[in-house]
């Protein structure tokens, strides 16, 4: 079996962060373990409260599993301060991470800002260069790049300035748009888009935790770039579509709809 590491913030409401990766690498047959940046007080109305782990714990953590196991893919997510970015960073050159997938976490559902301001500078000169994959929706992508983006051809372009950074592989994705839910894939030489139909639900708490996850866990089991991003498309829109309705806000999407006939 393979297995892949997620670096990121704990939800305690379990529809996003750690939890929610943790239930992707399950759900597509993968090992996963986990390195936690940050803990969440959290449910699917909003962010309560937010208290960020101290370096040397999660570097120890990094070191704990690269050490003893096997890493065949990385999913980041939640980084919230430099010092945090800069000592994942230099943990992952260390032990030579391959198949890093990066999902910039920068906002949650409800608003909370989850990266730092100053931060932001960190993630660019430090993450992206080590980024095999890179997955930013459009606020995301408007950050790194300072450009607004409202069109497909500006997606596009946001890609190509993304892969400029340093990532390998870019994933802009596409559903704050209206219309049908447009991802784009660029490589370097060519674009791609990934479409899917627009599922009417309010239920999308950890879509982007869920997406990158996914992609991670396809390339641990040695898929292409394309074919992990292809068919983490295809997961992540059945696991919209059988949306869980818990809570007050929003919901978490179904990590096992492949399991249950009658949830």
């Amino acid at each position: 079996m393979k297995k892949v590491l997620t670096i990121a913030g704990s939800d305690s409401c379990g529809g996003a962060g750690i939890q929610a990766d943790l239930k992707t690498f399950s759900a597509l047959g993968t090992y996963g373990m986990s390195v936690i940046t940050a803990v969440t007080a959290q449910n699917t109305r909003g962010v309560v409260s937010v208290r960020e782990l101290d370096e040397e714990i999660i570097r120890d953590q990094i070191d704990a599993i690269f050490t003893d196991i096997q890493v065949d893919a990385v999913k980041i997510g939640m980084v919230s301060s430099s010092a945090i970015i800069e000592t994942i960073g230099t943990a992952l050159r260390k032990h030579g991470a391959q198949n890093i997938v990066i999902d910039p976490v920068m906002v949650s559902k409800s608003g909370c800002a989850l990266l730092q301001p100053a931060a932001r500078e960190a993630l660019i000169r430090v993450l992206l260069p080590l980024a095999y994959v890179i997955t930013p929706n459009l606020f995301e992508a408007e950050v790194i790049t300072g450009a607004k983006i409202t069109t497909l051809p500006q997606m596009e372009k946001a890609a190509v300035q993304i892969k400029q950074m340093g990532a390998r592989y870019v994933v802009v994705k596409g559903g704050h748009l209206e219309g049908d839910a447009v991802d784009v894939f660029y490589d370097g030489q060519e674009m791609h888009h990934f479409k899917s139909e627009r599922i009417a639900t309010s239920h999308t708490h950890g879509t982007g935790c869920t997406f990158s996850s996914a992609i991670a866990a396809f390339l641990a089991k040695g898929h292409t770039v394309r074919e992990a991003v292809s068919k983490a498309k295809e997961y992540i829109t059945g696991a919209i579509a059988a949306a869980f309705p818990i809570g007050h806000g929003v919901g978490p999407t179904h990590h096992f709809y492949q399991y249950y006939q009658d949830s």
